[in-house]
């Protein structure tokens, strides 16, 4: 299975973002997981890609063109793939993975799991979404996923299909048993 992960081109201010992304990366490595990534060598993205090649897993890099002077490319990834923007970028991560992981990250982190997700409602993605909620980080997005439900804009169906958590073993049973959402009708 390959895992598409979101994350951020920095570490963050807390070692515990760092220790907890290393765990992950071994965690998929344990169960034979790969990863796809945005392809840069900085941050936690370059973190979970020099653990992974560690372990000798299968790292795909998934960059646009104008990015790639930028955000300096990792120069060890078992793939990298060159794309023309940021459309096609997700695209391909999205065609590549089975399951989609975010750790902590900016609004690009935020504005790729949000896409996944909201594909998930419209048939176009069947894999499992998941937040990685190291140090409470996405707290407030899960408690805005619970007013979208309170508010009728979310079924709790459709937040059903969406994991928040930091905790390994969850992931790995969510995972597991994920069903696709049903196609959204109207």
């Amino acid at each position: 299975m390959k895992i598409a992960i979101f994350c951020g081109a920095n570490l963050g201010h807390h070692p515990i973002y760092e220790e907890k992304s290393l765990m992950l990366a071994d965690w998929m490595a344990s169960r034979e997981y790969d990863l796809v990534f945005g392809g840069g060598k900085v941050g936690l993205m370059g973190v979970m890609a020099d653990r992974m090649i560690a372990h000798g897993r299968e790292t795909i890099g998934v960059m646009p063109i104008f990015l790639q002077e930028r955000e300096i490319a990792h120069a060890g990834l078992s793939q990298l793939i060159i794309v023309s923007d940021m459309h096609e970028r997700k695209a391909k991560m999205m065609d590549l993975s089975q399951a989609f992981i975010a750790l902590p990250g900016g609004p690009g982190t935020l504005e790729e799991i949000s896409e996944v997700i909201s594909w998930s409602r419209v048939g176009q993605n069947d894999g499992p979404c998941i937040l990685y909620n190291i140090n409470g980080y996405y707290d407030s997005l899960q408690a805005m996923f619970e007013h979208m439900v309170e508010q009728g804009f979310l079924s709790q169906a459709d937040r059903e299909k969406v994991l928040f958590t930091d905790n390994l073993a969850e992931i790995e049973t969510f995972i597991q048993n994920y069903e696709a959402p049903s196609i959204r009708e109207y």
